[in-house]
């Protein structure tokens, strides 16, 4: 058995893992994912009084993270972040750049993702319990990043971007969480593996 045979065997799996083909996999689930999470900004909401609109990209970040594992999922958030930047227009509402006051979240989303996938190939995805600790603590990166950069961008106050940046958000991002959480588990039930 070759070194890094052995070395891949050693860590937990996580979903991505179970599909065979290393690199055209990997290449394959790295373009799909930055696709999907292109797609779900496109389902945006805006509220009033802020510049950042309700998306379905959380949820996708959150089970690219925790399906992926942490170098599949920074590598697919790096694919969407740098095509946005360079004009692929699928940021929310059809936007590219990193100019808007949005785009800490982009930012965030690569911390998130990575994190969560990091402590999905701990085992962290296997049971709700072990992936709703997961699924806030990519919550909570997201919204750091996010709001510091809402902030220096909008020239905020502290209050304003609690206000604009996390408040309107929290509901609709507990229920992603919660449902991210759920998923993962069930789809490991589904793949024939025990939660861990």
């Amino acid at each position: 058995m070759s070194h890094s045979v052995a070395l891949s065997r050693s860590r937990p799996l996580v979903l991505a893992d179970l599909i065979p083909g290393a690199l055209a996999r990997d290449v394959a689930l790295v373009a799909g994912g930055a696709g999907l999470v292109g797609a779900l900004a496109q389902v945006a909401v805006h509220v009033p009084g802020t510049p950042v609109p309700i998306t379905g990209q959380t949820l996708g970040v959150l089970l690219i993270g925790t399906a992926y594992g942490a170098r599949r999922a920074a590598a697919t958030i790096a694919l969407y972040a740098v095509a946005g930047v360079l004009g692929v227009p699928w940021f929310a509402g059809h936007h590219s750049g990193y100019a808007g006051a949005s785009f800490g979240y982009v930012v965030g989303f690569f911390a998130a993702a990575t994190l969560c996938g990091f402590l999905a190939e701990r085992g962290a995805d296997r049971s709700v319990l072990r992936s709703i600790p997961s699924m806030l603590a990519g919550e909570v990166l997201i919204y750091g990043i996010g709001m510091a950069w809402l902030a220096v961008a909008a020239h905020l106050t502290l209050s304003q971007t609690v206000a604009q940046g996390l408040t309107p958000f929290l509901l609709g991002d507990a229920v992603k969480a919660a449902l991210a959480a759920g998923l993962l588990p069930a789809a490991w039930a589904l793949a024939g593996r025990r939660s861990a």
